[in-house]
């Protein structure tokens, strides 16, 4: 049950000619950062990427269709762009989970010294 998601860090409207359509007003760059999400954790990762469509002829445009001017426009986004910082945040089964644990090893230690006895 780990789902892998993106969300939408920045999205740039670019002025650059569409290489299928040559529309100069249609690309639009979106930048995504990867969110992790399971039964006991949700977590921001580092990992970014970045898809370039045009919304003019509703085409993904890939890195092989991109002209240098496309190419030097998406670098320098790549520099501008900031993620956001790395972070995990535990929801309730993962508090269980660890709280629950701790008692457990708690209780062994104490049958293991001899204060708990059955």
């Amino acid at each position: 049950m780990k789902a892998q998601q993106f969300f939408t860090l920045k999205e740039v409207q670019l002025n650059n000619n569409c290489p299928e359509c040559y529309s100069n007003d249609g690309l639009v760059l979106t930048f995504k950062q990867k969110l992790i999400e399971n039964l006991f954790y949700k977590a921001i990762s580092q990992e970014t990427k970045y898809e370039m469509r045009c919304n003019t002829c509703n085409t993904d445009i890939f890195p092989v269709r991109w002209t240098n001017g496309i190419e030097q426009v998406v670098e320098y986004q790549k520099r501008a762009v900031t993620p956001k910082p790395k972070s995990l945040k535990l929801k309730k089964a993962g508090w269980v989970f660890i709280s629950v644990d701790i008692l457990i090893l708690v209780a062994i230690l104490l049958f293991a010294t001899g204060v708990i006895s059955f």
